[in-house]
């Protein structure tokens, strides 16, 4: 997790990510900090090991604290760089960053797919991509931050098959990032299914996510832009099962997917408003997982 030092509303993502709002700008960073601080307590008091990387000023970086989207870790080894759409986010892939992530996780490889940015073709990690690492597929929603090229890409150096799909909001709005839409734990797929207008697209999807043993929940459009989809399974040092999602998307679940999940998780829901209306991003960006 990223600590911010200069958060605010970032112009250069706002064109294409819908759930940026021009809300909640006083005092900004203070109460941004003070979200980041109150839910690291949060996953630490219940067993989740957190590295905390603390952000410089310069080069300015309004949306380090979704370190999500520039890299991502796996079990064999690898690291992968991404390649960003938006320039000011490039500026992300800091070396003390870089450092910080090789200090706690044995890099035996380095898959850098950051050379598609002079193509103008962009891929954003865990982001873009939802990857069920077990089964070794990715479920990714197409958008101007998801390129089926730099897909294909990755796919072919990580060994992983492509689900490929449209989706859009209620508005018909493309949506930006998968992970706004859609989650994969081990027994639970958590997914906006009305999102995917196309029927085929959508039973495929669905199929998919069947066939390896995932039962499917699916959000409304509401829930969707109340972030219910940005949420992450995680397992603690106890190996018991925790769900993080906002207090925000905890809020928008019915009575009946609360209480279903938490027959099989233990549910965290830190307060994210200031992060969620300026950054347009939620409980899932804020991790980067380190395996």
């Amino acid at each position: 997790m990223v600590k911010p030092v200069k958060f605010g509303f970032n112009h250069q993502t706002a064109a294409n990510n819908a759930f940026q709002q021009r809300g909640f700008s006083d005092n900004v960073q203070e109460n941004v900090l003070r979200e980041f601080t109150s839910y690291t307590s949060l996953l630490r008091a219940n067993g989740v090991d957190v590295v905390i990387a603390e952000d410089t000023e310069s080069p300015h970086t309004p949306d380090s604290i979704f370190p999500n989207n520039w890299f991502s870790t796996h079990e064999d080894g690898t690291l992968v760089l991404y390649p960003m759409y938006a320039r000011n986010r490039r500026e992300e892939r800091k070396a003390q960053f870089l450092e910080i992530i090789r200090k706690n996780f044995e890099v035996r490889r380095v898959v850098d797919l950051t050379w598609w940015e002079n193509e103008n073709l962009f891929l954003e990690s865990t982001g873009s991509m939802i990857l069920d690492r077990e089964n070794r597929i990715v479920y990714a929603c197409r958008s101007v931050r998801t390129s089926d090229e730099v897909l294909a890409d990755f796919c072919k150096q990580m060994g992983y098959a492509p689900v490929v799909f449209d989706a859009s909001d209620r508005d018909g709005t493309a949506v930006y990032h998968t992970n706004v839409m859609m989650s994969v734990g081990t027994d639970y797929a958590i997914l906006c299914t009305d999102a995917i207008s196309d029927v085929q697209s959508r039973e495929k999807v669905i199929d998919t996510l069947k066939s390896t043993g995932k039962k499917v929940m699916a959000l409304t459009f509401d829930q969707l832009h109340d972030f219910a989809g940005n949420m992450l399974e995680l397992r603690n040092n106890a190996g018991q099962k925790l769900l993080v999602m906002s207090a925000t998307a905890r809020k928008s679940l019915t009575p009946e997917q609360n209480k279903e999940l938490s027959a099989h998780y233990r549910l965290l829901s830190p307060q994210l408003d200031y992060i969620e209306k300026n950054g347009g991003g939620s409980a899932r960006c804020m991790l980067a997982e380190l395996f």
